[in-house]
């Protein structure tokens, strides 16, 4: 049987033609959602804004109707509430945003945390309170920071992994390209003002990991050919590398869109924000991979005869004398 091939051999498409210019948009896109966040600021959830938390047992039962109670916290009217096990199985932390300047009235910011609980007891009488509590602003403030940091951490790490595997060019390449999956991800929720979580967090970590994965694949395929082909003019070297390996990267990214498209037309709204912004990031980091990590390359000097190729690995030493090259 014939095999399905959604890029035909021997494509040869080139894609460093127009790099100046996808060049000039992406740093329009990245400038524009910078200041999309600075005027518009980010719809923070509970997780990051602080709210009111409620927690409760069910003594009768082994797991806790979590997607139920979601659906009828989300009713009373504070926004999309996080509810998620806490503890046991049959345990729940359901938190909930506070209006403005309720967290500074503790009667009013109890009395939603006492609506929250009777609407839980009203359906499951064996709903035990365990706590009703204001988690305060300047606390879900840190907890944004340190998240923050941990999304810079982790794109300061793969940078240093590619630095130390590669060279200092593809380094500095894959960080603006994560840099700018992840500027314009942001973008997307200042403009929308979709509310921001921990889930969003994780989303942008996902995209950080897929574009990595992207860049990755498309710069070892370089480093190959720079051993290769010492005397072809860079961008060539370029546009074959990316060519050769645009049919994994096509199959890889139309497999997770296809996953993706249920979840974002017919998955919880609680689940909305997180799949979207993975769906953006799969094609901004696919896009990046091809239109930003390459190209930097060339415009900051490396060519086929100043590349140094790393010293053979003993598999390299093994499969070059295999061919009768040693």
């Amino acid at each position: 049987m014939k095999l399905l091939k959604l890029v035909p051999d021997n494509t040869n498409i080139k894609f460093l033609k127009l790099r100046i210019p996808f060049f000039v948009l992406s740093i329009v896109l990245i400038v524009g959602s910078w200041v999309a966040v600075a005027v518009n600021g980010l719809a923070f959830g509970v997780d990051f804004a602080g709210g009111q938390e409620v927690r409760m047992t069910f003594t009768q039962s082994q797991t806790a109707p979590i997607p139920s109670l979601r659906e009828k916290i989300a009713g009373l009217g504070y926004g999309e509430p996080v509810v998620q096990e806490f503890g046991a199985p049959n345990q729940v932390s359901i938190r909930v945003k506070l209006p403005d300047g309720a967290e500074q009235a503790p009667d009013a910011a109890k009395a939603i945390g006492e609506r929250v609980i009777a609407a839980v007891k009203a359906d499951y009488k064996d709903a035990r309170v365990d706590g009703n509590d204001t988690v305060s602003g300047k606390v879900a403030g840190e907890f944004r920071d340190k998240a923050i940091l941990a999304l810079l951490a982790a794109m300061a790490a793969v940078s240093l992994y590619i630095w130390v595997r590669f060279e200092w060019q593809f380094g500095v390449g894959a960080m603006f390209a994560l840099v700018h999956d992840v500027s314009i991800t942001l973008g997307l929720f200042a403009l929308t003002q979709m509310e921001f979580s921990l889930q969003i967090v994780a989303a942008i970590l996902a995209i950080i990991g897929y574009s990595l994965n992207d860049t990755i694949v498309v710069y070892d395929r370089i480093r190959e050919n720079l051993k290769k082909y010492r005397k072809m003019e860079m961008g060539a070297l370029l546009d074959l590398s990316v060519n050769e390996t645009l049919a994994r990267t096509v199959m890889t990214s139309l497999t997770l869109f296809i996953a993706l498209i249920p979840l974002l037309f017919f998955g919880p709204p609680s689940l909305f924000g997180m799949v979207a912004a993975i769906t953006v990031g799969l094609f901004v980091g696919t896009y990046s991979s091809i239109y930003m990590a390459g190209p930097l390359l060339i415009w900051m000097g490396v060519t086929t005869n100043s590349f140094v190729p790393a010293a053979e690995t003993p598999l390299e030493k093994q499969e070059k004398l295999a061919k009768g090259q040693g």
